[in-house]
């Protein structure tokens, strides 16, 4: 026997057509990425309401970043099917898009009214008066419509593993995560900001021309030599030989000669580079010209240290920025201390207690390391931020390091780099191989994603710091724990 739709739908839910691609969007998918529905193209995008319901309910959570990606999704929604009619809502509304498609390319959006199919024994469709009763009628929409299509394509789409294992383990045939955030195929691919040279660089130029300009040299190279170039790449070589892509033709590259001994003899802010990753990051960092950096790497290789010494030079000695704010996502339980009394910058500590060590790492030499670091906060109008208030806001004139971003998605990454304002520069640090978000993996990180769209933005340079330097103990437990 199977399970019937009841009398109480305004409108009966419509048969799906054989088959026709249909994805069944999980929450999480909405709150993962607020524009997933624009994300199938020409398919059909099905949203169970029990999936409207926990948006409404999450959308008033203090967790600030959970429920801003809820609102943005209910607005969305709205907008799609605000001019339709009930009908036209279950049976399924244009999605329209910014970005212009053939006709035959637009998909549609329609809403199924889930709590309406009942579970009986004789049916395979899961219970939905227990624990987890939401994610089973979720999973029942996807197997209703399975069931309705026939020999179609029907297919859940969620971030929930174990969901995922459910579905599979109740008869749905497709189940995937959502992937349209996953720019790459494999993490081993992704862009490093150096390319090594085994052996001697100038053994495979043919042709080459060089010019001098003020105190550089430049080297014009053919394309080819260099496999998929981008704009601040390191060529490094076996001999010695640094160099750093500066312009990309159609034909040819420019590079930057680079003198690595002058490289490892870079100083700011009393710090010098330990090994030639941190000083290529370093050199990066100090390129008036690029907007944002970026610094990947394991725990240990010196990230914060080379942002925090060099914004402190920037804004006391260089005088290229007025203040320097320091920012990272924080847990829930930060939003419910706002009732305690001290600034932001205080109650932000237990989260930014990372950069107060690395203060405390360039000034444990002077006379009196408290007073030192106390006087260079006041200078350097240092502003402990969380990211949970930096949105909706402009900063101008700022140096802006963003910590632990690997567990950010890309929707919040562009948030906050859209905030930043003229004569700014944002240093991005994180490290993929510690991320908390259980729906977030080094693919799918807004660290990644940030990485590959922006590599070919004259205004980026990124760097990967491979090697620790914290300890040889901080060394082992990277690599062998």
């Amino acid at each position: 026997m199977k399970p019937q739709l009841d009398n109480l739908a305004v409108c009966p839910v419509p048969e799906v057509e054989p088959m026709s691609k249909i994805y069944v969007l999980d929450t999480n998918v909405l709150l993962h990425d607020p524009m997933a529905v624009h994300a199938f193209a020409e398919h059909k995008v099905i949203i169970p309401m029990t999936v409207l319901e926990e948006l409404d309910h999450i959308k008033d959570r203090r967790d600030k970043d959970v429920s801003r990606e809820a609102r943005i999704a209910i607005s969305n929604i709205d907008k799609i099917l605000a001019k339709a009619d009930t009908r036209e809502i279950q049976e399924g509304v244009e999605i329209f898009s910014a970005v212009e498609h053939a006709a035959d390319m637009a998909g549609t959006l329609a809403i199924y009214p889930d709590q309406l199919i009942k579970h009986t024994e004789e049916s395979r469709f899961l219970r939905t008066n227990i624990q987890h009763d939401n994610d089973n009628r979720i999973i029942n929409v996807a197997l209703k419509l399975q069931e309705q299509s026939g020999d179609g394509f029907v297919c859940l789409v969620t971030k929930d593993i174990n969901m995922r294992l459910k579905a599979r383990g109740s008869g749905l045939k497709y189940v995937e995560d959502y992937r349209n955030d996953r720019i790459l195929d494999d993490i081993d691919l992704m862009a490093t900001g150096q390319t090594k040279i085994s052996g001697r660089f100038w053994d495979r130029v043919e042709n080459v021309a060089t010019t001098q300009e003020m105190h550089a040299t430049f080297h014009e190279v053919e394309a080819s030599v260099i496999e998929s170039p981008y704009p601040n790449q390191f060529v490094v070589d076996d001999e010695g030989f640094v160099g750093r892509v500066t312009e990309i033709k159609e034909s040819t590259v420019r590079l930057q000669d680079v003198n690595r001994d002058l490289l490892m003899s870079q100083k700011v802010w009393g710090l010098s580079p330990r090994n030639l990753e941190q000083a290529m990051a370093l050199h990066l960092l100090r390129q008036p010209d690029i907007d944002l950096n970026v610094l990947a790497g394991p725990a240990g290789s010196g990230k914060t240290l080379l942002a925090l010494a060099y914004g402190l030079h920037a804004i006391l000695e260089e005088k290229r920025y007025n203040k320097l704010i320091v920012a990272r996502s924080t847990p829930p339980i930060a939003e419910d201390i706002g009732f305690l009394p001290g600034t932001e910058e205080e109650k932000m500590a237990p989260w930014l207690a990372a950069f107060d060590d690395n203060l405390e790492v360039l000034h444990g030499d002077d006379e009196s390391p408290f007073g030192s670091i106390e006087y260079v906060k006041e200078r350097a109008n240092i502003q402990f931020k969380s990211l949970n208030f930096m949105r909706g806001r402009s900063f101008s004139n700022a140096y802006i390091i963003i910590d632990e971003a690997q567990g950010l998605t890309q929707f919040q990454l562009k948030s906050i780099i859209t905030r930043v304002g003229t004569n700014s520069k944002i240093v991005i640090l994180g490290n993929l191989a510690q991320i908390d978000n259980k729906y977030i993996t080094p693919l799918t990180s807004g660290l990644t994603y940030i990485v590959e769209k922006f590599k070919q933005f004259n205004g980026s340079g990124l760097m990967h710091i491979g090697g620790i330097e914290r300890s040889s103990l901080a060394a082992f437990a990277e690599e062998n724990l």
